[in-house]
């Protein structure tokens, strides 16, 4: 999955880190400060719920977009009230992930 949000994003985007937990994932966007976060909420060690709750504790101003293959509404909501500024069903990824990243850099309180 990284290695297609990888290609979905580079022309458009600079990624500064791709990880494949939510351990790595705290320790990078803590370290790095990037703009957007875009994070699966399945992830292992931390989930990204948990994962961007914390980064979001250290810096307010990063924005979070998380995708998961669970995509019902008590999820996006709870998803939306962590602070991630969007929430994409998986299987939407390859049409909606770089308007939603787009809206979440320009409005970090909007929520896509």
């Amino acid at each position: 999955m990284i290695g297609a949000i990888r290609r979905l994003l580079t022309p458009d985007c600079d990624i500064v880190a791709a990880v494949m937990d939510g351990a790595a994932l705290i320790e990078s966007a803590t370290r790095l400060n990037p703009d957007v976060v875009v994070a699966d909420l399945n992830l292992p060690l931390v989930n990204g719920l948990d994962a961007c709750r914390r980064i979001r504790e250290a810096n307010p101003e990063i924005r979070f977009v998380i995708f998961t293959a669970l995509a019902d509404d008590a999820i996006r909501e709870e998803v939306l009230a962590s602070g991630a500024a969007a929430f994409i069903p998986k299987q939407r990824i390859g049409t909606e992930l770089m308007s939603a990243i787009k809206a979440a850099h320009a409005h970090p309180r909007r929520h896509v």
